[in-house]
């Protein structure tokens, strides 16, 4: 009996979480391209900006990235309809053998189009390219 009272105890409280319409993430821009940058500042970031265009509260569960050397930074916290945010994208080519990359992010969320995938690219050039 206790465990079907944290059953629906545990429902309510998802339900009161996503709210009772539908959220409705819709970023402004779905790639980013850095362009050339060299290997003696090999990291770099840009932001995605999104907005929950829905009537119910929207909650990215995950941010996967194709690639250990991308990471991103999602917030955390649910977002109200007409609400916004963004997701860091920070790409770390320490390491890595310059030349061109293209890399994606899964973003899956309570959304009506439940995955979106960010895309970044670039081209790293060794340091003794960089014009002085």
């Amino acid at each position: 009996m206790i465990a079907l009272f944290g059953t629906v105890g545990y429902a309510q409280e998802q339900g009161q979480a996503t709210g009772s319409g539908q959220a409705r993430i819709k970023f402004d821009k779905v790639k980013h391209n850095f362009g050339t940058f060299y290997d003696s500042s090999p990291k770099v970031s840009c932001v995605f900006h999104f907005t929950n265009e829905g009537d119910g509260l929207l909650v990215i569960h995950q941010a996967i990235s194709s690639c250990g050397c991308t990471v991103p930074d999602f917030p955390m916290e649910p977002i109200k309809p007409g609400d916004g945010g963004d997701i860091t994208v920070t790409y770390d080519g320490t390491g890595r053998f310059p030349g061109h990359f293209r890399k994606t992010v899964s973003i899956r969320t309570n959304s009506k189009n439940e995955l979106v995938r960010l895309t970044i690219e670039g081209t790293m050039e060794p340091a003794a390219a960089e014009p002085k």
